[in-house]
Parts: C-alpha cells; sequence; structure tokens
C-alpha cells in the first residue's frame, strides 16, 4: 500500500511539474507575442510615412472604392554633385514630383484610392554614372518605396485589392516591390496588377521570381504590365541597352507577339499637365507593335521629329516620355478591365 501511495504521489507531482510548465510556457508564448506587437506597432509609429507629409497623396479616408493604388513617381529629381538622391526636405522638387504623379493619376483612381509617397529617388545625373554607383543610388531610393509601402499595408490596406503602378524610375521601383513585398500568396493574392511602364523586365528575373509574372493579355492578373515604347529605328536605349530583351505587352491589341495593332485600335493618346488635367486629346495618335529582338514597343505613325526625346540621355527616337500619353485611353480602359476581372474571381 504504502509503495502504491508513493507511485500515485509521484504522478501528482510530475503532473503539477508538466502543467505548471505548460502554463509557463504559455505565458512566455503570450508574453512573446505581446513584445512583437508592441515592437511593430513601435516601429509603425517611428516611420517617417507615419507623417502624411512625405506622403504625395495618402487617400486613407472611408470609401466605396474597391481597390487601392500604390503609385511610385518618376524621376523629377536632376541630382547634382554629392547630391545624388533627392531630399524629403527639397521643397520644390516635391512640387514637381506631386506634378509628375498628377500627370498619371487619372489613369488609376476612378475606382482607387491613391496613395503615393515622397521618396529618395535618384537623380536623372545618376542615370550617367556607372551601372554599381548607380545601384548603391536606387537602393537609397527603394529604401524608402518599400518602408512607405509596408507602412501602408500595416495601416490602411486592411485586406484590399491593390494595384501596383509607376513610371520609368517608378517602375523600376515596382519591380522592385514585386520581388520583395510579395513573396507571401496572400499578398499574390491581393495583387490586380502591377503596371511597371517604362522599365524592362526580362526572362532571367521571371525565371529568378516565379510570382513576377508578364501579363499575358487584356485581363490577367496578379501581372507585371510593361513597355518601353521608341521608334522603328531605334536599336538601343538607357532603358534597354542593346543585347537585352525585354518582355512586353501591346497596350493596343493586348499581345504579347509582333502582331501590329492600327492606330484604329488607339483610343486616345492624352497630354496632361501638371495639375493632372488633359491639355491635348488625339484618338488613332499612332499604332504599334512588339519588336521581336528587343522586345520594345516600335511606335509606328508618328515622327521624331514631332515627338522629340526631351532627355538627351535617352536619345533620338527614344518615346520614353510618352509611354503613358500615347496609350493614355486604353491603358485607363485596362486598368478597369483587369480590376473588374479581379473582383468577378473574387
Amino acid at each position: 500500500m504504502k509503495k502504491f501511495l508513493a507511485a500515485l504521489l509521484s504522478v501528482v507531482i510530475a503532473g503539477s511539474v508538466l502543467l505548471g510548465g505548460c502554463s509557463q510556457q504559455s505565458s512566455d508564448t503570450s508574453s512573446a507575442a505581446t513584445t512583437q506587437q508592441q515592437t511593430e506597432q513601435a516601429v509603425l509609429e517611428d516611420s517617417k510615412y507615419a507623417d502624411e507629409s512625405n506622403w504625395a497623396y495618402f487617400e486613407n479616408e472611408q470609401s466605396d472604392k474597391k481597390a487601392d493604388v500604390f503609385f511610385i513617381c518618376p524621376t523629377v529629381y536632376g541630382g547634382s554633385d554629392g547630391e545624388y538622391n533627392m531630399s524629403l526636405s527639397d521643397e520644390e522638387t516635391k512640387e514637381s514630383f506631386v506634378g509628375a504623379t498628377n500627370m498619371e493619376k487619372g489613369i488609376y483612381d476612378d475606382e482607387c484610392r491613391f496613395f503615393a509617397p515622397f521618396y529618395r529617388q535618384i537623380g536623372l545625373s545618376v542615370y550617367t554614372m556607372s551601372e554599381e554607383f548607380r545601384a548603391e543610388q536606387l537602393e537609397t531610393a527603394f529604401e524608402d518605396v518599400k518602408e512607405a509601402f509596408e507602412y501602408y499595408m500595416e495601416t490602411c490596406n486592411d485586406g484590399r485589392p491593390i494595384i501596383i503602378a509607376g513610371f520609368s524610375q517608378g517602375a523600376d521601383m515596382s519591380i522592385r516591390l514585386i520581388k520583395e513585398c510579395f513573396v507571401d500568396e496572400k499578398r499574390q493574392d491581393q495583387l490586380v496588377a502591377c503596371y511597371a511602364i517604362g522599365w524592362r523586365l526580362t526572362e532571367q528575373e521571371v525565371e529568378k521570381y516565379p510570382y513576377l509574372k508578364a501579363a499575358q493579355g487584356e485581363s490577367d492578373t496578379g501581372v507585371v504590365v510593361t513597355f518601353n515604347s521608341e521608334a522603328e529605328s531605334v536599336d538601343s536605349s538607357i532603358i534597354v541597352p542593346e543585347g537585352i530583351k525585354t518582355l512586353s505587352i501591346n497596350p493596343l491589341n493586348w499581345k504579347t507577339d509582333s502582331t501590329p495593332a492600327d492606330k484604329d485600335e488607339n483610343l486616345g493618346a492624352c497630354f496632361t499637365d501638371y495639375s493632372g488635367d488633359i491639355t491635348k486629346e488625339i484618338k488613332a495618335l499612332t499604332g504599334a507593335y512588339i519588336d521581336s529582338e528587343r522586345g520594345t514597343l516600335k511606335v509606328t505613325d508618328v515622327s521624331i521629329e514631332d515627338y522629340p526625346s526631351g532627355l538627351d540621355i535617352m536619345g533620338e527616337g527614344v518615346y520614353h516620355i510618352y509611354d503613358y500619353q500615347f496609350f493614355y485611353r486604353n491603358l485607363e480602359k485596362n486598368v478597369q478591365t483587369r480590376l473588374n476581372a479581379y473582383l468577378n474571381a473574387a
């Protein structure tokens, strides 16, 4: 009997220790979770993007709009010796930043809340420097874009569909954002599309990042829409250097092969000012087709004289600054098409 009681007592004691251990472990886990939440909250509060003055647009109000746009501005900063990245306190350049954003904003914001952070973008002069040096400065720019995006996701998104959009340097940042911030399948499921207009996307990148999907038609979702406009005579540019092939989609017929689109398929070229107002609209301005070797978008019905590149570093016949303007109405319609396809599927 004594042996039985001793054995029973040892079981009770062991059970008490085990239960105590579980209780302590549960407490530790809960404490760790609370600490992590507090840390994350402190990081959000400490972010420079908690200050709305660091946003060109921050439409975080209740709205019936069906999705959000996170827009990344093209290059507006010229750069100077020793000042390779735009300062967030440079009020003069920030005015141009808002203006350049306005030029494309109308394509996206009919059914979407609009978010556009100021960021330490690189100056135009940096594109004439070595690739190694440029890469360092672009990392600084991307640090801001990523911080702003994560702040938006944690404080504003609330599970809403997302359109990522940008132009030129902003398109480069958009593709980087997909690579780094959409690894998680939940994020991928929220992506309506990424409009990375005016930057290259290569087959090697798509192979390395399987969730970085090039658009294949007018209504597929979770994809990257990109193209680079140039004259038929161009064989190299700073955006798509000779020897590199970019993946593109034709914004007139939404094909990825060389099928030509006639200018009658162009719903309207719109030329906008810094307020976002359309100052001139031309229907059926130009057709286009994709170059089978370069992957660029060859623009067929305009002249280099009438539409100069406007930037010495671009070179003659590179219609980079017109990427949005030549195909404005087609892009506007396509944003709605992809959003409808996403919402219908959801």
